[in-house]
């Protein structure tokens, strides 16, 4: 506000020093002029008060008469001339001020103001996000649509335009700015207690690395994810306690080499990150045996080749432009794009099991697939394709591109960052279920299936964490610190019929240092425990009934439904016999 105060003062200096002065002199002048005689003869004068009076609304409006007598000739013209200097000192004013409020640096000024307002009158928790890209736009859009608010810093004011006109349901405070600077980071929230994390997903490795390491210098406790293509600068960020730094390429990597071993523990994948559509889609199976050939060498093929390289059965052969850039790399390889159909047929396209086209190039990937499905269609051979895709704008095509996996580096870095913020006990889940195999995997999607619910026929399982706390589970928590014996079973009890389990199970329960994988229905329940729940959006909106409400956790429990006021406990004591009129006859046989 000081900013505000002096930029003003500052560019409004002149213009009202010539206001002043001008008043000043007409004023002035007004009551030096003789007016007329008045009944004894004598020459009337105008004081100064009347005379600062007629020279405030006459420079503003012109024409309320003269005071407080009839002026004179003379003073009649100094009034005029008066007038015509008013009006050009106010237009002059006027014009000043307009271009003021056109000033860039005096907008800019306000808008920090109002962010920095705004971020410290926030109430409820909200993750700092430093950079809008796709990445950022795809998981702010992920965050609000679960009702958890973001702050987000951008460098450029072309990129904050574009946010103000996403339709989030939610407002989402912006600050064009540079966040490597300390400040801003502060004024967006690192040092706010509902802070809830620091997310540096810029397009450029030193400035997130920058970010990390003032976040960690200011809040230590404050969780910090990075997003990384350098490896160099991802060994910068660990040294500096960064708790999550994320490539884009090795995440995707990693998760096409689950596909390979895991095609069920993959398809569960899909489901618990809101990929899948339905319980009716089935595990994709890439070729396990045969030769796959990569199509690029850069940091996304090299994240591949590190993957593929340690299935045993698969020949890998590698088209490159420019080895020499890029690194020459152990095994047989091509030089070429891969888009026309000589280098294809040099890297025995004819044999190959698997392509995946990942250069740095959309229109040539695309172009590398198109070409690849023509040369199969005349050997009458299925190529299971994964295409990379750079550009969000690009999505319509490569959606009619026939690819059974495309790689959006963008979005895959956005859900996975979306699981670490919203439940990070998936990403415990899925570490703990690839140990179990594809078997295991399998089993789990039976299981799920058997939930039998139309909600999950047209919409995948969500997923959601149960922390039994006093904050988040407070009439439950205390029932378990009295010793009320609670066992899992009874959190899936439907709170309008409690005879009735919701479409739920639960996936892990952590308990101290323990997690429990799929942990048995009966389990008595613990304080402290967290439990990984899947099932259907709206069993979650009436499990959460339960934690918050103790009548309806009463009933779950004993089957007895407590009156909610003192006029029922009173007629009830009185009259046993109203509560089967109350509840009805299918509690009462329930009891």
């Amino acid at each position: 506000m000081d900013s505000v105060i002096f930029l003003v003062l500052r560019r409004m200096r002149l213009p009202l020093l010539v206001l002043l002065c001008l008043y000043s002199v007409v004023a002035v002048g007004m009551t030096l002029i003789p007016g007329p005689l008045d009944a004894d003869g004598q020459l009337q004068y105008v004081d100064f008060f009347h005379a600062f009076y007629f020279v405030s609304y006459m420079g503003s409006t012109i024409g309320f008469g003269e005071i407080p007598f009839a002026f004179s000739p003379a003073q009649r013209l100094w009034v005029t001339i008066s007038i015509y200097l008013t009006v050009v000192a106010w237009l002059y004013a006027i014009g000043s001020l307009l271009n003021l409020l056109q000033d860039e640096a005096l907008r800019r000024t306000i808008k920090e103001i109002r962010f920095t307002r705004t971020v410290r009158r926030m109430r409820e928790p909200f993750n700092l996000i430093c950079g809008y890209g796709a990445t950022s736009r795809a998981l702010v859009r992920a965050l609000e649509e679960r009702s958890m608010r973001a702050v987000v810093i951008e460098r450029e004011q072309q990129v904050i335009d574009s946010l103000l006109l996403e339709n989030y349901p939610i407002d989402v405070p912006t600050l064009c700015a540079d966040s490597r600077k300390p400040t801003y980071l502060i004024e967006g929230g690192l040092s706010n207690s509902q802070c809830r994390s620091v997310i540096a997903i810029t397009n450029d490795d030193q400035v997130n690395l920058q970010i990390a390491i003032t976040s960690k210098l200011l809040n230590p406790e404050l969780p910090v994810v990075c997003r990384v293509d350098n490896q160099e600068a991802a060994d910068n960020m660990v040294s500096f306690g960064t708790d999550y730094v994320l490539n884009p390429f090795e995440v995707f990597a990693a998760g096409l080499h689950t596909t390979l071993r895991c095609p069920h523990l993959h398809l569960l994948r899909e489901w618990f990150m809101g990929r899948s559509l339905g319980l009716k889609d089935t595990p994709l199976r890439p070729p396990r045996k045969g030769l796959w050939i990569l199509c690029g060498y850069g940091r996304f093929g090299k994240a591949i080749y590190q993957r593929l390289r340690k299935e045993e059965g698969i020949r890998i052969i590698i088209i490159e432009a420019e080895p020499e850039a890029t690194g020459y790399p152990g095994v047989e390889y091509v030089i070429g794009h891969g888009t026309d159909a000589s280098t294809l047929a040099e890297a025995h396209i004819e044999d190959a099991v698997g392509l995946v086209a990942g250069t740095d190039d959309d229109i040539n990937n695309l172009s590398i697939v198109m070409t690849a499905h023509e040369i199969c269609r005349k050997t009458a051979r299925k190529v299971f394709v994964v295409l990379r895709q750079n550009l969000m704008d690009n999505e319509i095509i490569f959606q009619a591109a026939e690819a059974e996996v495309v790689m959006q580096g963008n979005q895959t870095i956005a859900d996975h960052i979306r699981v670490l913020l919203t439940t990070p006990m998936l990403v415990d889940f899925m570490r703990l279920a690839k140990r179990r195999g594809d078997e295991w995997a399998q089993e789990l999607v039976n299981k799920i299936h058997q939930l039998d619910s139309k909600e999950l026929l047209e919409d995948s399982p969500t997923i959601w964490e149960t922390p039994i706390d006093e904050k988040d589970c407070p009439h439950l928590y205390r029932a378990l610190s009295l010793h009320q014996l609670v066992r899992l079973e009874d959190l899936r009890r439907n709170p309008r019929n409690r005879l009735e389990l919701m479409p739920a199970m639960p996936l892990l329960l952590h308990r101290g240092t323990e997690n429990i994988m799929l942990p048995v229905q009966d389990l008595p329940l613990q304080m402290g425990d967290k439990i990984l729940w899947c099932g259907t959006a709206s069993t979650r909106w009436w499990m959460g009934w339960l934690f918050y409400d103790e009548f309806v956790l009463s009933y779950i429990l004993t089957g007895d439904v407590s009156p909610r006021s003192s006029v029922w406990t009173w007629l009830e004591k009185r009259y046993p016999g109203l509560k089967k009129y109350r509840y009805g006859a299918e509690h009462e046989g329930a009891d």
